[in-house]
């Protein structure tokens, strides 16, 4: 297993590390009743996917 010869600066590993960023959340509007939502994933007001009724997946009043 290769095993680093030298001590690697602090610049090279915060560059290397200044690529790793979260990227924000995509967002679409529900075709049902236009609220946001993401996509692959039930939408949390009306609670429908796919054309489908999922009652477990709308908000309840303390998930605001």
């Amino acid at each position: 297993m290769a095993v680093p010869k030298r001590k690697m600066s602090r610049a090279n590993t915060r560059s290397r590390r200044a690529n790793w960023k979260a990227t924000p959340v995509a967002v679409q509007a529900c075709p049902a009743c236009g609220a946001n939502k993401q996509s692959h994933m039930a939408c949390p007001a009306c609670g429908t996917y796919n054309g489908r009724h999922y009652g477990a997946a709308e908000r309840t009043e303390h998930q605001a």
